[in-house]
């Protein structure tokens, strides 16, 4: 009788799963640690940013004058403020003024820089250090210097624009008033405001222009393509992005453009030069009306943010069609 012993393999011995560790108090603290370094400068902007902005929705519902501002008991009175601004038609005469002021700014400043883009993309080394310099320059001069220095250069009696004007045999202009015309005053302030923006736009443009490659170009030209069809079918593509966002913060800085018009004219003669924020704070400091100012203020911060996402929804899909 024999006896037959099955060969067992022996099982693998399995050890139990090993929990994870627990971080040290070390590493959390060090995880941490970027979070506290920012939260000073989070906590400042949201105190300088959302804190006015919520003030100035909740003084726009209330009945909020000089005396509410000195003994602080104003109270709620719902939509009147914006019943009673929506039914002046000044306000409606300044939406309208508004929107061509930015309008005519925006096109100005985004042809004049694309121009600009293009032209220093094909300068020298010398030309293009001297071209972006000068528009490094003319971006750092500060608004109220730069505004102060066109209000000298319209003097009626000792502006150089008058003086030369004359000398060129156009001795109607002599002793002209430019900023006690509406039209010329409009104009100067388009002006001034387009000469401000130009360079932040063309640097940028630019910056975006030498991202693209320069094999496409030699491709484009050997297909017989002209300089406008390359610039509509090679360049704009690929620089759409950037020329979008270029085009949306210019249409914000143009729309909200307060201390060039408040400097140089005040929203005069009359009310040529007025447009939304000039016409808040004329609201708000002409018998203390901060109710109705910061009504006006909310709405155009609407009227803005309706651009911009009218903007964006073009964006994006012409985004989705490519």
């Amino acid at each position: 009788m024999s006896v037959v012993h099955e060969r067992t393999t022996p099982r693998p011995l399995t050890r139990p799963p090993r929990r994870p560790p627990r971080p040290s108090r070390r590493a959390t603290a060090s995880g941490l640690w970027p979070y506290l370094l920012v939260a000073p400068a989070v906590l400042g902007m949201l105190y300088l940013l959302l804190y006015p902005l919520a003030r100035a929705v909740l003084i726009s519902f209330q009945d909020f004058g000089l005396r509410q501002l000195i003994l602080g008991d104003a109270r709620f009175t719902g939509l009147d403020n914006y019943a009673t601004l929506l039914s002046d038609a000044r306000f409606w005469t300044v939406v309208r003024r508004t929107f061509l002021f930015m309008a005519i700014n925006v096109v100005l400043i985004m042809v004049l820089a694309t121009l600009v883009a293009l032209m220093v993309e094909r300068l020298g080394r010398f030309g293009r250090a001297a071209v972006l310099s000068a528009l490094v320059l003319a971006w750092a001069m500060p608004v109220v210097a730069a505004t102060t220095v066109f209000q000298w250069l319209f003097h009626s009696e000792f502006g150089i624009v008058n003086h030369a004007l004359t000398g060129l045999g156009f001795t109607s202009f002599e002793g002209y008033p430019w900023l006690a015309h509406g039209p010329a005053a409009f104009a100067i302030l388009i002006t001034l405001v387009v000469w401000q923006s130009v360079p932040f736009a063309a640097i940028t443009l630019y910056s975006a222009l030498t991202t693209v490659p320069t094999e496409l170009y030699e491709a484009a030209r050997i297909d017989g393509a002209s300089s406008s069809r390359v610039f509509r079918s090679v360049t704009l593509p690929i620089v759409r992005p950037i020329f979008m966002l270029v085009l949306s913060l210019e249409v914000i800085w143009t729309f909200k453009a307060f201390v060039q018009i408040w400097v140089m004219t005040r929203g005069g003669p009359g009310d040529a030069t007025t447009i939304l924020p000039v016409y808040a704070v004329q609201t708000a400091l002409s018998g203390q009306h901060y109710d109705l100012g910061s009504a006006a203020s909310m709405v155009t911060v609407l009227l803005m943010s309706g651009v911009l996402v009218f903007y964006f929804r073009q964006m994006f899909r012409q985004e989705a069609e490519l």
